[in-house]
């Protein structure tokens, strides 16, 4: 269970990466929008896991690698806007976020559930 402060820095993590990402993604990325869907904060503040969607992309993994490869110009870019509010910049981590494909992947399964049912229904 994350502690208030780290759901606040979290948040602010999570604001200044989105326009960090909105402003200058496109040269990480072109063609792609990048969102951040989640930013989770260990209790000592020095670790960031940012959990990503990538849209407008046919390969999620190679971007996440891009991304990964531009993790200190990014961590560096957070900092100068973040650097006011903490006494550390913490370390990030990018991961890419399958909720939405979880998500899919369940609603095709009720559906055959549900396909079932009626089949037994009809007999």
């Amino acid at each position: 269970m994350e502690s208030k402060r780290q759901q606040k820095f979290a948040g602010v993590i999570q604001e200044d990466l989105a326009l960090i990402f909105q402003r200058e993604g496109m040269s990480f990325l072109p063609n792609t929008l990048v969102t951040i869907t989640k930013v989770r904060v260990t209790p000592d503040l020095a670790l960031a896991r940012i959990f990503l969607s990538f849209f407008n992309n046919i390969d999620n993994q190679q971007a996440l690698k891009t991304i990964k490869l531009h993790a200190s110009e990014i961590r560096y870019k957070l900092g100068a806007r973040i650097k006011d509010q903490v006494r550390i910049i913490p370390q990030l981590e990018f991961f890419i976020d399958d909720t939405s494909e979880y998500v899919e992947r369940m609603d095709k399964i009720f559906d055959k559930i549900s396909k079932e049912e009626r089949q037994k229904d009809d007999e």
